[in-house]
């Protein structure tokens, strides 16, 4: 259980930070307004600033679903296959 704990908790600091770097470069216009990193993105036009943006969503969900998937999906499925294993063997 452990090893899962990590590797989500892995998965969703490195994700987010690599989420709030690019949200400052790209979703932040100005240091004084109260809506900072949840502004609508702005691209320039370049390519580099659509991949930017792209990969900004890209570490959003990987963050969200890499947590999930560690934290709750694979522990619920080897709780499952213990119960099926034990409801068998007897």
């Amino acid at each position: 259980m452990a090893d899962e704990f990590i590797k989500g908790l892995g998965i969703f600091t490195a994700s987010g930070l690599g989420w709030m770097v690019l949200a400052g470069w790209y979703r932040t216009s100005s240091f004084e307004s109260t809506k900072q990193l949840i502004e609508s993105a702005e691209s320039s036009g370049t390519l580099f600033d659509a991949m930017g943006i792209a990969l900004m969503d890209a570490f959003l969900y990987f963050a969200l679903l890499g947590a999930l998937t560690f934290w709750l999906l694979i522990p619920a499925g080897r709780q499952a296959r213990s119960a099926i294993r034990d409801r068998r063997s007897q």
